[in-house]
């Protein structure tokens, strides 16, 4: 998440981006390849993610939406769309993310959006 919303925040090479967040960031090998691999999917699928994001925020602009939020869906979308993680994790994690590092209407949001693209997935 913190990868997505500093690639968001200066739109740089993601390859650039997470060499440089590594260098800084410390975390176990398994955690590293976890995150970077859901950090290089979400950051090449970039397009496909936020179309289903602004397909599902009602009422919302996307340009509109607090960076952070639009990490932490992008982030759970790309999840969502690899299917290893039971989807119930992923959204549960998802809303606690933005409660944290957002604000807690965040975490409504947060859910609604992600809910609405798990009905959409579960359809195809």
């Amino acid at each position: 998440m913190q990868m997505l919303f500093q690639w968001d925040m200066s739109q740089q090479d993601f390859t650039k981006l997470e060499t440089k967040f590594w260098k800084s960031a410390k975390a176990a090998d398994t955690t590293r390849a976890f995150a970077e691999k859901l950090f290089e999917g979400a950051a090449k699928d970039v397009g496909v993610l936020d179309a289903l994001i602004v397909g599902h925020a009602d009422n919302w602009r996307f340009e509109r939406m607090a960076a952070i939020d639009r990490a932490i869906l992008r982030l759970a979308i790309y999840e969502l769309r690899a299917a290893e993680t039971p989807p119930k994790v992923i959204l549960n994690e998802a809303v606690d993310l933005a409660k944290k590092y957002s604000s807690e209407e965040s975490g409504a949001f947060v859910n609604g959006v992600l809910d609405g693209v798990h009905k959409s997935l579960k359809v195809k």
